[in-house]
């Protein structure tokens, strides 16, 4: 689109506006928001006239909104209940009645998990989680965020049953870990879409990356659990961890009855009033407020027009028109890469190389990876907004890079002088792998661990957003499937050699991310959507501009079109 089309386009528009129902942007009854959109709507020549903003949004209230930072740390919460399972299933398979349970027998009487039976008990809650994410993640859209959220949390409380009422089959358990992961799977999508959607778009980054927060505090609260529990010589080393989650899923539940429903998804249901409501408490101004009710009319927009095209199917997100195909192809690979960092292999392979300074308590080691990685994750509250989605991503990925080449390194030349079975390990070796595993996970956890799910949640448009997000975590569990089966077989092969496999990953990640991935960094939702429709080249992303605040010398086709050199994209700033 031209710079004369849009400006005319929002002239006409304010002219709409200004003239078509003689209505002001301050007044109070719902219908008369919904009729003046309705009317603009009718008056809109062609798609590209429907898509561009027509007013200058009001002054959004400067300051934190503490409110709705606690609103979203409640929705967030659903990632806790995630984290608690990661960080428990580990010390639950070394706890002594846990193995005589479902452990298998050796040829000296001792009681062990195989390699495949440990694969299958710690990944199967992966798979569930798949399932829950491909085949559930529509309740967001029938019922609302809040009910399938709820629902989701009385599903993994039926899975905690099936596991703490597991005596000696250990199937049964796994079955029970299947359940519980069909619901965390629906949190997993639900969570960061409902967050997304109700949080201010100047804080929208940080609070997505508050349910990575979460999760990465039930983790470290699940290996303090474990810690605590292993003086015991019964059930209680695991089923008290068992037993918690039911107290939080109990909280998920309290906290669904005091966070705003999806303004988007009250809108689309007709429930304009509540949807008025929404945004006003999202923003901290009143439902009547002039920035309310511009947000609302943006909205409404998006809403008539996902209305006026019919509901999305499956095949809609083939559509390459309007760059739908792009944006799944995108969360595929940007969930997947999350995985294939190499950040589980550290929480696998953790245990052998504090061990190799003498640490021997595999739960202590446990501990240590936790805080650095929960506290790490509190720091990327900071840049998510700051820097942006972008930079976050690729200074992560060339940081992870760095670690990784020198923890694979030092592992594979020098933490066994003799050999692996040579009774020997170099201290000074094992100092510096852990410091690098440190230095790991904190550009992990200040990067891809949350970022990866705020670009997920800010890139698909209202009607097939569940869908592509459903498919985008569907890619992450099952390459954590993958990882975690199959982890205990590559890594006792070629021992630490495996880390260069993750970063011939991370350095495709780098570059993925240069040319696919653009900047969400301060948008709404319904301009994200725009910026993709336009066709805007990911590298030049951070500069583009909403129709409302362009001037006369914005170029839509510059945007769109470079014909530098590759290299001088990526060095030449």
């Amino acid at each position: 689109m031209s710079d004369v089309d849009t400006t005319i386009e929002q002239e006409k528009l304010h002219e709409n506006k200004a003239t078509g129902n003689g209505i002001s942007a301050s007044a109070d009854s719902a219908s008369m928001s919904s009729n003046i959109e309705s009317e603009n709507f009718k008056n809109y020549e062609n798609e590209e006239d429907f898509e561009s903003t027509p007013m200058t949004p009001p002054p959004a209230p400067t300051g934190t909104n503490w409110g709705v930072c606690v609103l979203c740390l409640m929705v967030a919460f659903g990632g806790y209940i995630s984290g608690w399972d990661s960080g428990t299933i580990g010390g639950f398979e070394s706890h002594t009645d846990f193995l005589a349970r479902f452990g298998s027998t050796s040829g000296s009487g001792k009681r062990y998990l195989s390699k495949v039976r440990t694969g299958l008990l710690t990944s199967m809650f992966n798979v569930g989680q798949a399932i829950g994410c491909f085949f559930l993640g529509r309740l967001g859209d029938i019922y609302g965020r809040r009910i399938g959220l709820i629902v989701a949390s009385v599903i993994f409380i039926i899975g905690s049953v099936i596991q703490i009422a597991s005596v000696k089959a250990w199937y049964q358990y796994m079955i029970g870990r299947i359940v519980a992961g069909i619901g965390c799977g629906l949190i997993a999508i639900l969570s960061p879409m409902l967050i997304s959607e109700v949080s201010p778009k100047n804080m929208r980054g940080a609070m997505v990356s508050c349910y990575q927060l979460m999760v990465t505090l039930g983790i470290f609260l699940g290996y303090c659990t474990n810690y605590g529990t292993k003086r015991y010589h019964n059930s209680a080393q695991w089923r008290i961890g068992e037993g918690l989650q039911f107290a939080w899923c109990l909280c998920m539940i309290g906290a669904m009855m005091f966070v705003p429903e999806s303004p988007r998804f009250l809108v689309e249901k007709g429930r304009i009033e509540e949807a008025k409501r929404s945004i006003g408490r999202s923003n901290g101004v009143s439902p009547d407020d002039p920035l309310t009710l511009w947000e609302l009319d943006e909205i409404q927009v998006v809403v008539d027009k996902s209305r006026a095209e019919g509901e999305a199917g499956w095949s809609d997100l083939f559509d390459t028109q309007h760059k739908i195909l792009q944006r799944v192809i995108m969360g595929i690979m940007i969930m997947a890469l999350q995985q294939l960092t190499g950040a589980n292999y550290f929480f696998y392979y953790g245990t052998t190389v504090f061990q190799a300074v003498g640490m021997q308590d595999g739960y202590e080691a446990a501990i240590v990876f936790g805080v650095v990685n929960f506290f790490s994750t509190c720091c990327s509250l900071l840049f998510v907004d700051s820097l942006g989605r972008r930079t976050c991503l690729l200074w992560g990925a060339a940081g992870m890079t760095c670690c990784m080449v020198v923890f694979a390194s030092v592992g594979v030349t020098r933490l066994w002088p003799k050999g692996k079975n040579g009774g020997e390990t170099s201290q000074g070796a094992g100092n510096c792998m852990i410091c690098f595993s440190c230095f790991f996970l904190f550009c992990f956890a200040t990067s891809w661990a949350p970022v990866a799910f705020v670009i997920i949640s800010e890139s698909f448009p209202l009607k097939v957003k569940a869908k592509g997000m459903a498919l985008a975590i569907v890619s992450n569990q099952m390459w954590n499937f993958c990882i975690g089966f199959f982890t205990p077989f590559i890594s006792g092969a070629i021992n630490f050699a495996y880390g260069y496999v993750f970063m011939g990953c991370l350095v495709f990640a780098w570059f993925y991310v240069f040319f696919f991935v653009p900047e969400t960094k301060g948008l709404q939702l319904e301009d994200v959507d725009l910026m993709w429709r336009e066709g805007t080249l990911p590298w030049k992303s951070a500069s583009w501009v909403p129709p409302s605040e362009r001037g006369a010398d914005y170029d839509v086709d510059a945007m769109a079109n470079d014909d530098t050199p590759a290299w001088k994209k990526m060095f030449g700033k």
